[in-house]
Order: structure tokens, then sequence, then C-alpha cells
């Protein structure tokens, strides 16, 4: 009967890895008919990628957290399913306005838009809207988009993933840098992840044409800041050096950077309690004065 019972799990464990299989993973490649079956293979979890399109400096693409972000959140759902939103790169980066082929959209535009993709994933049956975060001028962005989610009621939760530390590359020596002070903004990090993604794209050999060091054109005290600051401190929007970028170690962080989203993934599939929670403080915003003190 043990027997019997083992084989049985095995089998439906065996079934949903072939369905995985079969099923696409990006939200633009599913029929309408898949799109259902992919929804309930991942438990309504969907994951957007957020990239941004932006200079980066003399040795990537424009695309260059855009095209990384996806290549991670791609392979990390070959792991744990989940649908993957198509490409997503209307975010913050006000600061590089001065560089070509920068796409800097309003701050009320990126807001707005923003909210009505999560609301359609989740009109589309995206209970849990997984937000992957490939850009560092997103990042304040996306804090106070979580916190607006409490405005209003939602039939979905919301959820951002920052990334991994930097202390998760020493656990895999192909990930640490070719020296000291090479990685920043379209340093070593990002362009090797171009280089594993696909060669052709990425010029390391032009990684000393612009300087990446910091200007430092106005010191400042700390916990003092000011909106022209990246700029005064990086005018070729540019920080560290892309020289030493290899496929080895795009493929290394890629790695790190995957294994990460899927742990994410996988947590947010089993998350019961913020659901739950989100619920039970939506219906106490309606009724303040009858909260306990």
């Amino acid at each position: 009967m043990v027997k019997n019972l083992v084989l049985c799990v095995l089998g439906m464990a065996m079934s949903t890895v072939a369905s995985a299989q079969q099923l696409r993973v990006k939200w633009e490649e599913l029929t309408a008919e898949d799109f259902v079956k992919a929804l309930q293979l991942s438990g309504g979890t969907c994951v957007m990628p957020f990239g941004i399109v932006e200079k980066h400096g003399p040795s990537g693409p424009l695309g260059t957290d855009l095209l990384n972000v996806r290549a991670a959140t791609l392979q990390a759902v070959k792991t744990e399913y989940s649908i993957v939103f198509p490409e997503y790169y209307f975010g913050q980066i006000a600061e590089a306005r001065h560089q070509p082929g920068t796409l800097a959209f309003k701050p009320d535009l990126q807001l707005a838009l923003l909210q009505a993709t999560t609301d359609e994933m989740g009109r589309n049956g995206c209970k849990k809207v997984i937000i992957v975060n490939g850009h560092g001028g997103n990042t304040a962005l996306l804090q106070y988009f979580l916190q607006v989610q409490l405005n209003s009621p939602k039939n979905y939760v919301t959820y951002v993933f920052a990334g991994v530390s930097p202390a998760a590359a020493d656990l895999i020596p192909a990930a640490a840098p070719s020296k000291p002070g090479v990685d920043g903004h379209a340093g070593e990090v990002e362009i090797a992840g171009i280089m594993a993604i696909d060669p052709a794209l990425a010029h390391p050999e032009r990684g000393g044409a612009e300087s990446g060091a910091n200007q430092n054109r106005l010191p400042m005290p700390p916990g003092l800041s000011t909106a022209i600051g990246w700029y005064a401190q990086y005018p070729n929007h540019y920080a560290g050096d892309a020289s030493g970028a290899t496929v080895a170690r795009g493929v290394a962080l890629q790695t790190i950077k995957a294994n990460a989203i899927a742990r994410a993934i996988a947590f947010v599939k089993a998350d019961t309690v913020g659901p739950r929670l989100q619920e039970e403080f939506f219906q106490k915003a309606e009724k303040p004065l009858d909260t306990v003190q």
C-alpha cells in the first residue's frame, strides 16, 4: 500500500513537471486556453521583470537592466513555474535624460502605468504579482508603489523582489570581480551578465573609453542628498570599469540571481498569511473606529 502511495505521489509530481514543460512561461507566447492552464499550474502567481532603457556606459546595450533581469527570471521559472509578464521598462531614470537613447517617462505616468498593469494582471487571474526589480533607479519608486497598494482594496497581492546581497557572490568564486572597484552602473557585473546572454551585445573592449570614476563634483555631508547628486558624481552615467567582464562571471551571477528569484517565487506561491492580512487590513480600514486600541 505504501509503495502504491509513493508511486502515486511520484506520478503526480512527474505529471506536474510534464505540464510545466509543455506550457510556455512568457505571457505573450501563451494561447488564451493555455494561459488559463498556466495560471492553475502557477497557483495564480505571475512575475514581472522590471528593467529600464538607459545608457550603460560604453560597453552595454541600452536595455542591459531589462535583458539581465528577464534572463535571470526566465531561468528561475524553469525551477518554479510561473507566468512571466512581457518586457516592462517604464521606470525611473530621470538622472540619465542627458544621455542618448534613454527613455525617461514622467513620474505620474510611471505610477499610473504600473498600477494599471498590475490591476490588469489581477483582473486576468494573477492573485499574486511579483515585481522583480532589475534597475537601481526603480527601488524608491517600487517601495512607494508597494505602500500605495494599501490605498484601496485589491483582489491580488503585490510583492517586490529587490535582488540578492552582493555577499551572495562570495559563494561562487566565478562570480567574483576581476579586481576591486570595477562594479557599479554599467560596470563589470552588468556587462558580464549581458555577455552571458548574448556576447555580441556587449563591448568590454570599450570599457576604458570613458571614465567610470566618481568625479565627486558635489561633496556633501553624510545624510544629505540632492537630485543632481548622481550626475555630479558620474556625468558619463557610468560607474566602475567593464573592461574585465567575462562570460563565466556573467553565467555565475545569473545563476545566483535565478536561484534567489526561484526561492522568492516558491515563497510567494505558498504564502497564505500575506493575502489574509491584506484582506483583514482592507476590512478594518473601512471602519477604523472599530479597531481595538
